[in-house]
């Protein structure tokens, strides 16, 4: 039923890590700064390539952040990029205050997202990043879905955008099955499965999770639109409300907490226009653990059964308005 396949587990870091570099090197005014984990959140790439461009700040976050912001304000085209709970949360003040409100073109890269980064333990796992970026203005989030995607984000993020970037990737290899020639436009959500019977609007991680599920869903006779939503903010509203209307029902996964993520902002804009059940996939309201990869992913939820689950129990709950939906089509 799909036409989309594993062409092999690729990090989105490593994506991100060659788009640093394939940016670079068309612009000699991108600058990188590094947190001393260059090489754990692919900046290795750009630092070996321009190394007089490349700048160890230390593990100071928000020192970074305060150069990046007077990088940026000197014309240069800052990229900084430490794992997202640092990069979300320890520098929020100096985000908040140098980046954002001066409005400048600096790109924060949050590493390690997830709880699919594993052995690293709840203290690393970003789970709230999208929802302390998404409210701050001035701010663009970007959740790509694959390693492919991310190296085509990160270039968008820095040769197309003017004001400041949030970049979300994780650590672990993970299916890469976009292809290079996919259009990648921010704010503009890529459908890849079409559908009528509900929505599943999927980010990062999750879009391959969901991409499963509607394979399993197409076996038990429900066609589900799958909605790859890589721009967080700004969201694209109008494939929402679309969803919405056509399909009346939509099912969100994110691999990030429920509260102020993809859910949140989903729902914002369907309560909005075209209000329908809708059933969030995501960490409810808790923090992640150290283990396997893979297996923390199931523990929590973040699987395509889970996504099946929320989609039949959506359907079974809203029986009336489908069955009203089909005697007037």
């Amino acid at each position: 039923m799909t036409n989309y396949s594993n062409k092999g587990d690729k990090s989105t870091r490593a994506g991100f890590g060659e788009g640093l570099l394939e940016a670079g090197s068309r612009n000699s005014n991108v600058v990188c700064l590094g947190a001393d984990i260059t090489a754990s959140v692919g900046c290795n790439l750009f630092a070996d390539a321009f190394p007089d461009r490349f700048f160890s700040m230390g593990i100071a976050e928000q020192n970074c952040m305060g150069v990046a912001a007077g990088l940026a304000l000197e014309g240069k085209i800052p990229v900084f990029s430490t794992y997202g709970v640092f990069a979300a949360l320890r520098a929020a003040d100096q985000i908040r205050v140098s980046v954002c409100y001066n409005n400048v073109h600096v790109v924060i890269g949050g590493a390690h997202a997830g709880v699919s980064v594993g052995p690293d333990g709840a203290t690393h796992q970003a789970l709230e990043d999208m929802a302390m970026m998404r409210v701050l203005p001035n701010m663009t989030v970007i959740s790509p879905c694959d390693a492919t995607q991310t190296r085509l984000a990160t270039m968008a993020a820095i040769e197309q955008c003017k004001g400041p970037v949030y970049l979300r990737f994780g650590r672990e290899p993970m299916p890469d099955f976009t292809s290079g020639d996919l259009p990648f436009e921010i704010g503009k959500a890529q459908i890849l499965l079409p559908g009528n019977d509900l929505t599943i609007i999927a980010t990062g991680h999750m879009v391959w999770e969901a991409l499963q599920a509607a394979e399993i869903l197409f076996h038990s006779g429900i066609q589900a639109r799958v909605i790859n939503m890589h721009t967080i903010k700004p969201i694209d509203r109008e494939a929402i409300i679309h969803a919405a209307m056509e399909t009346m029902a939509i099912v969100t996964a994110e691999e990030h907490q429920v509260n102020g993520g993809l859910g949140s902002a989903v729902a914002e804009v369907v309560v909005q226009h075209n209000p329908v059940p809708m059933a969030m996939v995501g960490m409810a309201d808790c923090f992640g653990e150290s283990g396997d990869p893979r297996l923390l992913m199931k523990k929590f939820g973040l699987t395509a059964a889970a996504i099946v689950e929320a989609a039949k129990i959506l359907r079974s709950k809203d029986k009336c308005r489908w069955d009203i939906r089909s005697e007037t089509t």
